[in-house]
């Protein structure tokens, strides 16, 4: 097994850029960027604040020992933070992955889709941030009456797991639906009806018309914008549908299942250039600009990647019909109309619990890259650990005794009070905390 190397996030070109670039980001936010993203939003800050600490000592850490050699380590804490920070997310992405295949997914087959908005309607979901939701639920009822128009069974419940994407290739505002979906319905009883294939036109249509629907119900769509928008031969709406996937590939399942969780950029297509003032983003070849990269100054592509941290709060995975929260809890306590526990598990089965346990740092490394980080790198014995520190005062003691100390990281503004939340949100969050929190090594021997 190859020897553990802990990243060094400051040398990352996104930690350099956000490093360099954000105090001019932040003074120029309402020149510059609020008359097309709208005002800063609290979040932007405070999640920037905790990737540039990511991995910093001063923060806190835990401390490791290899008892066979005497070796000591630092493990500094990471920033937890998902759908900005590309480390803390794949994290999540693996977690949530696997949750959803083991835990989630019915063994029936289930198929890709996607749902997006033409760009004259962008803008609107932009500025008015509560819109995604909304959005959300058209793309749900969408679905439910495609498949039920299809199959003629009205009472039938889909099975959607949805998530919220607002980023495009160059990392344009695009907000767009992706979503699993079983292929075919469930009877309350748990009797699934396959779906045999279909013209995927009809679900364009309907999508159309419930966004179009939706905006004009709150007094965002003026009517002639409805009625160009009804005359175009091509809407500029967009649905995708993949091939069906059989459940016993569940190998393909996780990888789309990371696929749709993924973060808004890559990293790996970041180069910054001209002493870091400037950031190539490249991707795949755009033929309306007949090239594969952007050029951004460094403030405008942390303008264009903060648009996509979503809010406090708001949930970017949702579950709805027979994997809603409320169905899921159902069966596995029971209590579905005196049916057993999960009719698409043995009765004698005891259910599974709600929720997987979140993953161990050490166990999502093993799981990607096949190393230990736990692992001695002088004799490859396996390291404990000792204790977790996080008091200010502990920290900067033992910092300074190490010569490791290089002062107090610029520590997050206070936050205000998170958002209410819709009781009609039908969304689940697998992730729970860790009994220690992630770490990048420092060795002190």
């Amino acid at each position: 097994m190859q020897i553990y190397r802990a990243r060094n996030p400051r040398k990352s070109p996104l930690w350099q850029c956000t490093h360099r670039h954000f105090s001019t980001f932040l003074t120029r936010y309402s020149d510059d960027y609020q008359p097309r993203q709208g005002p800063l939003r609290p979040t932007i800050p405070q999640v920037v604040d905790k990737f540039l600490n990511c991995g910093t000592l001063e923060r806190g850490f835990a401390r490791i020992r290899c008892d066979n050699c005497g070796l000591n380590a630092l493990l500094a804490f990471s920033c937890k933070s998902r759908w900005f920070c590309p480390s803390c997310h794949q994290k999540n992405v693996q977690t949530c992955a696997e949750f959803l295949v083991a835990r989630v997914l019915a063994p029936v087959p289930h198929r890709h889709y996607v749902l997006a908005l033409p760009k004259m309607l962008r803008a609107y979901f932009q500025r008015h941030r509560p819109l995604l939701k909304h959005l959300c639920t058209a793309a749900h009822h969408s679905l439910t009456l495609y498949l039920r128009s299809a199959l003629g069974k009205s009472k039938a419940h889909p099975a959607i797991i949805l998530t919220l994407h607002t980023f495009g290739e160059y990392l344009d505002f695009h907000p767009h639906i992706h979503a699993l979906v079983a292929d075919g319905l469930f009877t309350r009883d748990g009797e699934f009806h396959p779906l045999s294939e279909l013209p995927i036109k009809p679900l364009e249509e309907i999508f159309r018309a419930h966004i179009i629907q939706l905006l004009v119900d709150l007094d965002l769509l003026p009517h002639d914008r409805v009625r160009l928008l009804h005359s175009w031969k091509h809407s500029g709406f967009n649905v995708h549908h993949g091939e069906s996937i059989p459940p016993e590939n569940k190998a393909v399942l996780e990888q789309l299942a990371q696929y749709i969780l993924r973060n808004p950029f890559s990293v790996a297509k970041m180069t910054l250039h001209s002493g870091g003032e400037k950031v190539i983003y490249r991707s795949k070849l755009n033929p309306k600009i007949n090239r594969n990269f952007e050029i951004f100054t460094g403030p405008d592509f942390l303008a264009t990647i903060t648009q996509h941290i979503p809010d406090k709060g708001a949930q970017m995975i949702r579950y709805y019909g027979w994997y809603s929260n409320k169905m899921r809890g159902q069966r596995h306590r029971g209590q579905n109309g005196g049916v057993p526990a999960d009719p698409l598990r043995p009765p004698c089965t005891p259910p599974p619990p709600a929720k997987l346990p979140s993953k161990k740092w050490r166990d999502v490394i093993l799981k990607v890259w096949h190393t230990d980080p736990l692992i001695c790198p002088h004799c490859q014995h396996r390291m404990r650990v000792l204790a977790v520190i996080d008091q200010r005062k502990v920290i900067e003691k033992i910092l300074l005794h190490l010569n490791l100390w290089s002062g107090l990281p610029a520590f997050m503004p206070p936050r205000g009070p998170p958002p209410a939340i819709p009781k009609h949100w039908e969304a689940d969050d697998p992730q729970s905390r860790d009994p220690f929190p992630d770490y990048d090594n420092v060795f002190t021997d």
